[in-house]
């Protein structure tokens, strides 16, 4: 999949799409296994069939055209680096909402995007870490960005972009406007 306007030295130039997958997140590390795996390789799907949520909680990606991609950052740094880095994802989410669609939305710490108590979206970080090191970075971000449909379970507690806005969100500008700025965001870390 090519990213068009991409601005990045490395996030995203490898980006990989599937149609249908079980998580993006596990197959990032099923990739990693393979050393050559280029540093800043995005996995983006349409459907999930096995999206993981926090707490290894299911996050539904049932229906196409919803933001769901997970990437790797390969780093040798104090984990010290990384701290809040996932509060600072969901910055650049927000912005990225504000800037592009004029969206107010909100976080809900440490990992939820939220609008009126609702859940919109999730972030999932998880490291390999070596002593004090980060090895690996690999991010999960799932957004509600079209879906209509929601589960009993989660109808009263989950929204998308197009039920409150009625707007529709370009899966493609919105995945590479994020790696444009969050590229920034981890390079800045790394080198200080």
């Amino acid at each position: 999949m090519l990213l068009k306007n991409l601005k990045t030295n490395f996030l995203g130039k490898n980006a990989i799409y599937y149609k249908q997958i079980d998580s993006t997140q596990n197959r990032i590390w099923k990739l990693l296994k393979n050393e050559n795996t280029p540093n800043g390789t995005l996995v983006i799907a349409d459907i999930q069939t096995k999206g993981i949520g926090t707490h290894d909680r299911i996050w539904y990606t049932d229906e196409e055209n919803n933001i769901a991609f997970s990437f790797l950052i390969k780093m040798d740094c104090n984990i010290k680096k990384i701290e809040g880095i996932t509060i600072k994802i969901a910055q650049i989410i927000l912005e990225i909402f504000r800037n592009l669609y004029h969206i107010e939305l909100q976080i809900k710490a440490p990992n939820d995007i939220v609008y009126n108590g609702k859940k919109l979206g999730g972030i999932l970080t998880q490291t390999k870490v070596i002593g004090e090191n980060v090895k690996y970075l690999v991010v999960g971000i799932g957004i509600n960005t079209q879906k209509e449909n929601f589960n009993m379970e989660i109808q009263d507690i989950a929204t998308s972009i197009k039920k409150e806005f009625g707007i529709y969100i370009d899966t493609k500008e919105f995945i590479t406007e994020f790696c444009n700025r969050f590229e920034k965001e981890i390079l800045k870390r790394m080198e200080n």
